[in-house]
């Protein structure tokens, strides 16, 4: 079978929103070859302004970004909480405008002076990394306290996370592209999933989503990632005051000596009937 021509000048048409699209792709089985259709992940720049200045740009998965930027916001320290946000509204422009859709303005009820810090300068942040535009070490090391208060959660509820999680990635089971973050009361129901290119970005809209709602701090409540945990998903996690965080990978040292220095309890690999815990495992409980 002759393979089709490489087309460079046609272009991917993405509706406006869009999670996946349709796109046509050669698919070989040893020697056999096949053009069918598959569903894409899309991934397109969010720009986040503050009262029409440009503070952040970071590729995402397109939904829910009004929650992503509110939990960026929070883990940024810009914002303390929901009382502190006026209005999140995507950009209003003429309808062929290529950022409609792509530009979110916020205005504050509360500026204090580490927003002025972070003005004076626009980020950019890959789907791949959550601590790219920060420009300094100190930067990166933002103090936090340590989270206070003990939630306690039983093997059995913890080895039914990732069945739960799984289950309700609808975009992941069409393109197989996404990451997801979920969170689950200490029972381990599941509250609300997001998908996105970016494990950190999925991470903020959940968080985004119970800052909106009037729902922090999450002291009792799990966090749950797809793939690893690293040290920017603790770092948010913390934001939100989150106790128990899991992921289905391993985590980075990082990730772990910052969940031993805040109090926090830190999972990994957790598959079915089986995981480990790298710090604080007298949250768990057994159930024999």
């Amino acid at each position: 079978m002759s393979l089709p021509a490489a087309r460079p000048e046609l272009e991917l048409e993405i509706p406006k929103g869009a999670s996946a699209v349709p796109h046509t792709v050669v698919s070989f089985r040893d020697e056999t070859s096949v053009a069918q259709e598959d569903q894409l992940a899309v991934e397109e720049p969010l720009e986040i302004r503050l009262g029409g200045k440009s503070l952040a740009v970071t590729m995402r998965t397109p939904g829910n970004d009004p929650e992503l930027v509110a939990g960026f916001l929070l883990s940024e320290r810009v914002i303390e909480g929901k009382a502190d946000l006026d209005v999140i509204a995507h950009y209003a422009g003429p309808d062929d405008d290529p950022r409609i859709g792509n530009v979110i303005n916020v205005l504050l009820d509360h500026a204090g002076p580490a927003i002025h810090q972070r003005l004076h300068r626009s980020v950019f942040t890959s789907s791949a990394c959550g601590v790219c535009g920060k420009t300094s070490l100190e930067a990166i090391d933002m103090e936090q306290r340590p989270v206070a208060g003990e939630v306690t959660v039983s093997l059995d509820a913890l080895y039914a996370l990732e069945p739960a999680l799984a289950a309700a990635q609808t975009t992941f089971a069409r393109t197989g592209g996404l990451h997801a973050a979920a969170l689950f009361d200490a029972t381990g129901r599941l509250l609300v999933l997001r998908e996105d290119v970016g494990r950190h970005n999925a991470v903020d809209k959940v968080v985004g989503h119970m800052l909106l709602a009037g729902r922090l701090p999450l002291s009792h409540h799990i966090l749950m990632v797809s793939g690893r945990a690293s040290y920017e998903i603790m770092q948010k996690a913390l934001a939100a005051r989150i106790l128990v965080v899991a992921a289905i990978s391993a985590p980075s040292s990082l990730a772990a000596q910052f969940a031993l220095k805040n109090g926090m309890t830190l999972i990994g690999f957790l598959r079915p009937r089986r995981l480990n815990v790298y710090a604080n495992a007298h949250r768990i409980k057994q159930t024999v």
